[in-house]
């Protein structure tokens, strides 16, 4: 009589390597998670940057116009409200969300002008039509012209369905985190 069945012996023969790959793996990404946290290293999956492994450079001077940040959005209601909507993915940020990856286009004292694109000192900023909604249809509302404050930036990303001070407005400095640095990108 010819059995099929493996004794206990034999299933646990077969299923220790595939055990001990599935927990090495679970180890590497977990160690590859702090060494990146602490290293200052993160991935960007979203859309507005090229997608993969960013660096954060420590910033030691003032932030410029054309300086590409991560940046800790505000727990404002506008981002409570882009939270809701899923523009904002889960992280370490006030609010529980992640960095966000944009280029500063407006410092303190600049006059930025909001119509159908994004002007700044009466520049058009390229890559700045405004979207009336976003990708499922919801209404999208303009934030009022004006000049950026003291102590705050307004951010900008050339990606058509970027959510941005476009639409929240100047963000406290206070939040960038520093310099976006790609490592390994691409872009889909």
């Amino acid at each position: 009589m010819n059995s099929t069945a493996m004794s206990p012996r034999e299933t646990h023969s077969r299923i220790r390597p595939v055990v001990t790959i599935l927990l090495a793996g679970a180890l590497l990404a977990v160690a590859l998670f702090i060494a990146g946290s602490a290293g200052g290293y993160r991935i960007n999956l979203t859309p507005s940057e090229p997608l993969g492994l960013w660096r954060i450079i420590p910033l030691y001077r003032p932030v410029a116009v054309n300086d590409l940040v991560f940046i800790c959005p505000p727990t404002t209601a506008e981002m409570q409200e882009a939270r809701a909507r899923g523009y904002l993915r889960s992280g370490s940020c006030p609010g529980g969300v992640a960095p966000l990856i944009k280029t500063v286009i407006a410092v303190a004292g600049q006059h930025v002008e909001i119509g159908a694109s994004v002007s700044v000192e009466r520049r058009v900023v390229s890559s700045s039509s405004l979207a009336q909604r976003d990708g499922k249809g919801r209404p999208l509302s303009p934030f009022p012209s004006g000049v950026v404050p003291p102590g705050y930036v307004f951010l900008h990303s050339a990606f058509r369905g970027s959510y941005d001070s476009r639409y929240f407005g100047p963000v406290p400095i206070s939040g960038i985190l520093g310099l976006a640095q790609e490592v390994f990108t691409y872009v889909p």
